[in-house]
């Protein structure tokens, strides 16, 4: 499976990110293109204990349970619900945002698995090193697949 804190896998992500363009649109979900790097961004933050949303309490029931959908080898379901902290909709500059993530996918993925949150996911609870690095490529793959690269 692929892992963001493999090289080659976080370089075939930053190339996927350098293919999108200002006006892509999305084949699914109501993000424009710069909500979506922005909305990854913030999903980065997660993932490097920079931020820290609460857990709701769908996610303390059955977030368990549904955890393996971050780290299995089925990509994720078109239009799934999402952190309500890390939903964007307002105005966002594509630039700005296209390279604020490259420069965080970099630096997660050369600080490694060590410096990984142990901060529980939002939703799904307490993850390993490894289930953040399949679930932040699933979550890249997810949303570059959604805008066609």
């Amino acid at each position: 499976m692929k892992n963001i804190f493999n090289s080659i896998h976080s370089v075939e992500v930053l190339k996927r990110i350098d293919q999108l363009t200002p006006n892509a649109q999305p084949q699914w979900g109501k993000m424009n293109v710069a909500q979506m790097l922005a909305h990854c961004s913030a999903f980065q933050d997660i993932a490097m204990g920079n931020s820290f949303p609460p857990r709701g309490w769908l996610g303390i029931i059955v977030g368990r349970f549904a955890k393996p959908i971050l780290y299995n080898d089925k990509t994720l379901p078109r239009n799934m619900s999402t952190i309500p902290t890390i939903l964007i909709a307002d105005v966002r500059d594509f630039e700005r945002e296209k390279e604020q993530l490259k420069q965080k996918i970099i630096l997660f993925q050369n600080n490694g698995p060590e410096k990984c949150t142990t901060h529980p996911h939002p939703f799904f609870g307490k993850l390993t090193s490894e289930q953040w690095g399949i679930g932040v490529y699933k979550h890249l793959d997810h949303h570059l697949t959604q805008f066609g690269v």
